[in-house]
């Protein structure tokens, strides 16, 4: 393939660089030429005049393209209005279509619907990029209906944006369709002689703790740690809620994990009750850290991509670039991430307000986050080696990298102390069981979710309904005194913790949600969320024989007794414990070494 990239001044040299485009495909063979525009502005009646003389002076070429807050050709940043990139396609086999549809706040799931169709329809197809004006809908639904698409497809794109980051007015235009001020295109290439190799490129870095996003409703994020979300960059940067409040934060967006990969959502603005409208949806109940971002670390970040996708020598580079980066950099700046990229291949693109990329089975939309995608026709031929400015990269390591390390090893070992903390509070010091007060807590938590009586986070962390069954397992070492009397309590130890680690690996190998807890001196209690009694009767008989297996160095073999009960609907936790109590006590009376039911 052979591209051209050019800017528009005005219709006479614009005529020109078509001129020398279909002279140049005239003395060659080619399947396709394709232009990709874009456009700082959203008028119509201007990308209309553009495409115009595209139809006049290349009738057989397709075009699309979208609007943008900022453009690049040729790697860097370009202040211009319109940007053009003009693959010539030189295989026959290669094969392009490009689709177009207008978007409602309800039609999003027909229109994905009908693209899958068209996909599964096509064999050919290898990657598919999106150009989109995002509305007020929901793209965390339409990326989960995008992930239905075939499992061998690339897909990559950005959403439309205008000049000052305006993306009420943003627009999707193409040789299919026309232009759409509410649209998407996706463009479909393929064929066997076609390769696609798409990535993304971050660069900022978590910082600090993990907080917890109790509470959102789409774009907003209402409460962090139970408190309005706006504190914790008031608390942790000091950062003010004024009309400064987006460039402040640029350099700080919040770092989660999402289908396994780590997504950065920059804060918008901070509305009056300090909630926070982000650049993507963020669901409830995930762990968001505070990210940086600095300089050396995102180029690192960027070389270490541009030096992957060289390997996969690209023919051409398309970037969709988060417009927060453009910010974050200044005009004059951000041509450092983009510009190398050029060394390697033709790169053009535009700056965002959100990317897109398929990573394994699913479509994510990033924010604050480069997409690089390497097309080419045929096997890679060798290019030159990758390279950035090594002044980029001279000196030492900057000062907020430092910091921000120095940070996290803190934070690190502060958790590992709260952890320790969090333990004894909840651990028997001896086994290493749950003791006593866990125990019940857990056991009275969990009657609560049974009798219908718990909230939604409680019924979510069991897993369970009210219609569910629990059981109970307690069990008493037999003749543990005279362990202690006849070998010493050191040798009395060694039993109860050997008991605890046979019971410990069991439990975690055959029942994980299962609680163990040392219920006091000998005794131990086992609750097992989900299960029947005839369940719980088998899990305490294993638990006997494999007790009775252990030989102890001094004591030998030891035995238990257990008893075993089911939880009545409508009953208290005091109730549920007494009934096993008693069975334990039947099973010690009746002879010992057996399992009783009540």
């Amino acid at each position: 393939m052979k591209q051209f990239q050019f800017v528009y001044n005005d219709d006479n040299d614009f005529v020109k660089e078509l001129t020398k485009i279909r002279q140049w495909s005239k003395s060659k063979i080619y399947s396709n030429i394709l232009f990709q525009i874009f456009s700082e502005t959203t008028e119509e009646e201007k990308i209309r005049h553009i495409t115009d003389i595209i139809n006049r002076e290349i009738p057989d070429a397709l075009y699309f393209g979208c609007s943008s807050d900022g453009n690049i050709i040729e790697g860097d940043f370009a202040d211009t209005e319109f940007v053009f990139s003009c693959t010539v396609f030189e295989y026959p086999t290669t094969k392009i279509e490009i689709l177009q549809y207008h978007l409602t706040e309800g039609n999003h799931s027909e229109v994905v619907r009908d693209l899958v169709r068209q996909i599964d329809e096509r064999p050919w197809v290898k990657a598919v990029e999106m150009l989109i004006t995002l509305l007020k809908m929901s793209m965390a639904g339409f990326c989960k209906e995008l992930d239905s698409m075939r499992r061998d497809v690339s897909f990559f794109g950005g959403g439309a944006f205008a000049r000052g980051m305006n993306q009420d007015e943003a627009c999707v235009f193409s040789s299919t369709a026309g232009y759409d001020s509410n649209g998407v295109n996706f463009m479909l290439i393929g064929g066997e002689d076609v390769y696609v190799s798409a990535s993304f490129v971050a660069g900022w870095k978590p910082l600090g703790r993990d907080h917890i996003v109790t509470k959102s409703e789409g774009n907003n994020i209402l409460e962090l740690d139970g408190k309005p979300a706006y504190e914790t960059y008031y608390r942790y940067l000091h950062i003010k809620n004024d009309e400064h409040f987006f460039y402040n934060t640029l350099e700080f967006p919040f770092l989660y994990k999402h289908n396994g990969l780590e997504i950065l959502r920059a804060p918008v603005k901070s509305n009056p009750d300090g909630s926070l409208f982000m650049s993507g949806e963020v669901e409830e109940n995930v762990n968001a850290r505070i990210a940086y971002g600095d300089p050396w670390t995102i180029l690192e970040s960027v070389k270490d991509a541009g030096e992957r996708i060289q390997k996969f020598a690209p023919e051409v580079i398309k970037v969709f670039s988060c417009v927060a980066r453009r910010t974050f950099w200044g005009d004059n700046e951000v041509g450092k991430e983009t510009l190398p990229l050029q060394s390697i291949a033709p790169t053009s693109g535009f700056y965002t307000s959100g990317e897109f990329l398929r990573t394994g089975d699913h479509v994510n939309l990033h924010n604050v986050t480069l997409v690089i995608a390497g097309l080419r026709e045929g096997e890679g031929k060798t290019t030159t080696a990758f390279e950035m400015d090594d002044a980029d990269f001279s000196g030492k390591v900057s000062m907020i990298n430092r910091l921000a390390t120095f940070i996290e090893a803190a934070t690190e070992e502060l958790e590992e102390a709260n952890q320790k903390l969090r333990d004894i509070a909840l651990k028997d010091g001896l086994t290493g069981l749950y003791n006593r007060m866990e125990i019940q807590r857990r056991i009275s938590r969990l009657v609560k979710v049974t009798n219908g009586d718990a909230g939604t986070e409680q019924v979510s962390e069991w897993g369970l309904e009210p219609e569910d069954n629990i059981a109970l397992i307690m069990i008493d070492l037999d003749d543990f005194k005279k362990v202690n009397d006849t070998y010493g309590h050191k040798e009395g130890d060694n039993v109860l913790t050997g008991f605890s680690r046979m019971v410990s690996e069991f439990m975690t190998d055959d029942v994980p949600d299962a609680s163990v807890g040392r219920w006091g001196g000998e005794e131990f209690m086992i609750l097992l969320p989900g299960f029947a009694i005839d369940e719980a009767v088998l899990k305490a008989e294993k638990i006997r024989e494999n007790f009775a297996a252990i030989e102890f160095e001094d004591a030998g073999h030891q035995t238990l007794s257990a008893g075993v009960t089911a939880f009545k609907k409508g009953e208290s936790p005091d109730m549920f414990t007494t009934r096993v109590d008693k069975a334990l006590y039947d099973a010690k009376r009746s002879g010992k070494n057996k399992v009783m039911i009540m």
